[in-house]
């Protein structure tokens, strides 16, 4: 792959995901692109980027959606799990006992395990009456479809499952685990872009925005920190990687205390800041 053809395609990235891409990273592109070409019936990587520099916009939205997968696993960053059950939606259950209602946003969900283990963590905590609308979104079709699916091998399971839980939340069919109805009933899935307009979702109480923002510019992850904090309801809770810098928060999000890439939504913030 020609310096040039990296380039064009780091550009295509940029634009289509906010994805930024390291030159660092040219060894990655060749992998994930060899799978989009075998897909395609292309004989090299040249005859590929020949090919979407044409404008084959089916081939781009693949080359962009191979690029943005990620590894994932269930519970992943355990101790934001924890905080989450022993602190974060205690406070949020009680402030919304009257509505009985919670929504839960999981951005950038990846394989859904992710969505399924806060779907868990929920039934767990016995919320038995209570409408729970967890939304689950990834950038990529063939993930989000992955997601809905909730179907996963036994090495997946066995990355953040005890044995209890993949009796409790899942069955065992063909070789396979497969998510309980229990937590189907929660959770709907779809494809969307972090980078477009977030004007179909209603307020939600918690967004999970994990592992994903260290993959953006800085003007695109202030844009996104942003919009996902004006989505969260006045008391509402997003959530970063652990080790992710998403720094500066917008005015209105502050750091839950003692806890890492856990913010709070306070309008008391916002008034101190500005």
């Amino acid at each position: 792959m020609s310096p040039d053809d990296f380039d064009y395609l780091a550009r295509l990235l940029r634009r289509r995901s906010g994805m930024v891409l390291a030159r660092g990273k040219a060894d990655m592109l060749r992998r994930r692109l060899t799978i989009v070409m075998h897909r395609y019936g292309f004989r090299d990587l040249r005859a590929l980027v020949a090919d979407v520099r044409l404008g084959h916009e089916a081939l781009a939205d693949a080359i962009a959606e191979a690029m943005t997968i990620n590894e994932t696993s269930f519970f992943r960053d355990p101790a934001q799990f924890a905080r989450l059950e022993q602190d974060v939606l205690p406070r949020l259950i009680k402030a919304r006992g009257a509505a009985s209602r919670l929504r839960i946003w999981s951005a950038a969900c990846a394989a859904g395990q992710e969505a399924w283990s806060i779907a868990m963590l929920l039934d767990e905590m016995g919320l038995g009456g209570w409408r729970i609308d967890l939304i689950a979104t990834d950038f990529s079709t063939a993930e989000i479809a992955r997601a809905a699916a909730g179907r996963y091998g036994m090495f997946e399971v066995q990355r953040g499952l005890n044995a209890a839980r993949r009796a409790r939340h899942f069955r065992a069919e063909d070789g396979e685990w497969v998510v309980a109805d229990h937590l189907r009933r929660m959770a709907r899935f779809r494809r969307f872009n972090l980078l477009d307009s977030y004007g179909w979702l209603d307020e939600v109480d918690i967004v999970f925005c994990r592992n994903v923002l260290m993959y953006f510019d800085a003007a695109n992850r202030a844009g996104v920190v942003e919009r996902m904090a004006d989505t969260l309801a006045p008391d509402g809770v997003l959530l970063v990687g652990e080790s992710e810098n998403a720094e500066p928060m917008p005015a209105q999000l502050r750091p839950w205390p003692g806890a890492h890439g856990i913010y709070l939504r306070t309008p008391q913030a916002a008034l101190k800041a500005g």
